[in-house]
């Protein structure tokens, strides 16, 4: 199982939660798992082309990646922040 740390702007999808568990062998096959279980939290990560959000940000570990087919192996740690913005 992948661990999967929740934005605060997306826990409304995960009833609040911050940390969930998630499988897949790769960034996408999770996203789309979290997503039959929190419909459209992965539209929220992953635009309509099937990259990553221009203001999301996701690592795995402490390594930012941009590729949804980024391999996972089990035990990973998943990590998804929006970006701040204002003025």
């Amino acid at each position: 199982m992948i661990s999967v740390l929740i934005p605060s702007q997306l826990t409304a999808y995960t009833d609040g939660a911050t940390r969930v568990a998630a499988a897949g062998a790769t960034v996408d096959e999770v996203l789309s798992d979290l997503d039959r279980r929190f419909p459209g939290l992965r539209f929220r990560v992953v635009d309509e082309q099937d990259r990553i959000r221009k203001h999301m940000r996701v690592f795995v570990g402490q390594e930012e990646t941009r590729a949804v087919g980024r391999p996972l192996a089990d035990g990973d740690e998943l990590l998804i922040f929006g970006a701040l913005s204002g003025g």
